[in-house]
């Protein structure tokens, strides 16, 4: 269990040096792409939490389940807009519109922490469920790679080099190990503990879902990206079926 929770993470944070890899050797990405990215990964999350991720948690810990949700709302808030600021995924995506290097840092910080939580969230949800876990690592990886783009391109426009561009994509895959790692601490506990972990991740991907992913893609002016969001939460039913028939 230990490997395989630990390979599904790498593969994430894989996919966010990918993302970051393409501003680094382009410079620039097409909003469009990024957004419609975020709007199918928003979808997916959604769906995952309101389907799968939230009646596993009551059912695991009963009531004390959405006390754990809302702290895991909280807490990702907490850390993203209220210690580093406001944080805006896709803020920069050409590197002609510049930031300062201040803020460039404080989005820097605030996907840290988003990061963390997602290997997080990735990791609980291998130890309470595998194939619940498998469908946490697909939602996650869905917004791995524009969050690679994100950070990319925000660098790029503060005025860093592209070895800077590497270096945050680096340090943003590292996060995400580290909240993997997090198995090393829960693997030793009761499966009530775990529970409420597991009612705690599913707090957290609300916030990804609803607070971070979805308000971007409202603010754009394609028509596209918002009906992607329906074609995400359809790629969820469609990998939740095949793999409940994979299961049996």
């Amino acid at each position: 269990m230990i490997i395989r929770t630990f390979l599904f993470g790498l593969a994430a944070a894989l996919a966010e040096v990918l993302g970051g890899s393409i501003i680094y050797l382009k410079k620039s990405w097409p909003r469009r792409v990024q957004e419609t990215l975020l709007a199918l990964g928003a979808g997916f999350i959604l769906a995952l939490v309101f389907l799968k991720l939230v009646p596993a948690s009551i059912h695991a810990i009963g009531d004390k389940a959405m006390l754990y949700c809302v702290l895991g709302f909280a807490t990702l808030h907490f850390f993203e807009h209220t210690i580093v600021g406001h944080l805006h995924f896709g803020e920069e995506t050409h590197s002609h519109v510049m930031v300062s290097k201040v803020a460039s840092l404080s989005a820097f910080s605030g996907l840290f922490v988003h990061a963390f939580f997602d290997g997080f969230t990735i990791s609980i949800g291998m130890q309470f469920d595998f194939m619940l876990g498998v469908l946490i690592f697909l939602a996650v990886l869905l917004h791995k790679f524009p969050e690679g783009l994100t950070i990319g391109s925000i660098v790029v426009a503060a005025g860093y080099s592209r070895k800077a561009v590497m270096m945050s994509t680096v340090g943003l895959a590292a996060a995400t190990m580290l909240g993997v790692c997090t198995l090393f601490v829960f693997r030793n506990i009761g499966a009530e503990a775990v529970g409420a972990g597991f009612a705690f991740s599913a707090g957290v991907a609300v916030y990804v879902g609803a607070s971070d992913l979805i308000p971007e893609i409202n603010k754009s002016k394609d028509r596209i990206p918002p009906l992607v969001v329906f074609a995400g939460m359809i790629l969820f039913y469609l990998s939740d079926t095949i793999l409940e028939k994979m299961a049996q």
